[in-house]
Parts: C-alpha cells; structure tokens; sequence
C-alpha cells in the first residue's frame, strides 16, 4: 500500500503535530514498512490456532479503591506539580480559536 507526504501531514495536523520535512520523509517510510508488515500479518493462516489474551501468565494485584481525603488545601498542594494562583494547572487540551 502506498502511503504519501500529503496523508502524513494530513494526520499530523489532525492530531496537532508539527514535524519537518526530514521527519516527514521519515515518518512516510516508517508508516509504509508497518502497512506493509500488518498485509504479511493478514496472510498468514490462523485457523485452528487459539487467540491470544496476554502472553504472561500473571494475576493482577489490585487494592481497595478508597477515597482519601486531606487535612488541608496545603497538603493537598504539596503533591500537586504544577500550580498557579493556588489551584492545580492542567495542560490545555482546547484552544480558544477552535470555535472560530
């Protein structure tokens, strides 16, 4: 299957990158390589042969869920890393010129 520049970009801007020319080119062949790879994946005969969940056999661990709760907004704040004006800063994840 031929991936193009034009796709990569496309895919890019959708998901708010920012690549170079370079990286472009490179990402193209990378992207190429992996298409190919899953059409191999895809003729090779599976019949008979039983899925696969997890390939180590392991139990998962889990603990109680409790909420905790703190003594005070201070403590709370020691383990937050990052913070402005007092409160706990996120990244931004929209932004304002989208609605235009």
């Amino acid at each position: 299957m031929k991936i193009t520049k034009d796709e990569i970009n496309h895919v890019a801007t959708l998901s708010r990158l920012e690549f170079g020319e370079d990286e472009i080119d490179k990402f193209t062949e990378q992207m190429v390589d992996i298409i190919n790879m899953a059409h191999q994946l895809a003729e090779v005969d599976t019949e008979g042969v039983p899925e696969t969940v997890q390939v180590v056999d392991r139990e998962t661990d889990f603990r109680e869920d409790k909420p905790e709760h703190w003594e005070s907004r201070s403590e709370l704040m020691k383990n937050v890393p990052e913070k402005a004006d007092g409160f706990i800063k996120v990244p931004v994840i929209i932004d304002k010129d989208d609605n235009e």
